[in-house]
């Protein structure tokens, strides 16, 4: 038992961490392009206004996703309560690979957006 209230707590980690990382994003970017901190692929470190808007979509994109998380992934730990620490182990592991396959997947919407704002260059788009 005290066994899979772990991996409920690690399940829920990941989307709980999406949800206040998409509200910082949202709310309080990091201020410079960095190497270190931030949503930094290479077209949102373009100039400012793509880091921001980067930021600003990215974190809508994180809070809707691990909102979206959250109830599944413990819904899909009841159907191990009870069984064996092999069974919940290899169950949850599961699981959070299901959920960081969608977090990196998270990455597609705010890309794509970033390129219907602006161009190859970084520059806005007239629209």
């Amino acid at each position: 038992m005290a066994f899979w209230i772990f991996m409920t707590a690690m399940e829920l980690l990941l989307p709980l961490i999406m949800i206040v990382i998409g509200y910082l994003f949202r709310k309080k970017p990091p201020k410079e392009i960095n190497d270190l901190a931030g949503y930094r692929t290479t077209m949102s470190m373009k100039n400012k206004d793509t880091w921001e808007f980067a930021h600003h979509h990215c974190g809508k994109v994180w809070q809707m996703v691990g909102c979206c998380m959250l109830v599944p992934s413990f819904i899909a730990m009841l159907a191990v309560f009870g069984k064996g620490t092999d069974t919940v182990g290899n169950f949850g592991t599961l699981v959070i690979i299901v959920q960081t396959i969608i977090l990196i997947g998270s990455i597609i919407p705010t890309e794509i957006a970033l390129r219907k704002h602006f161009d190859k260059e970084g520059k806005p788009l007239q629209l």
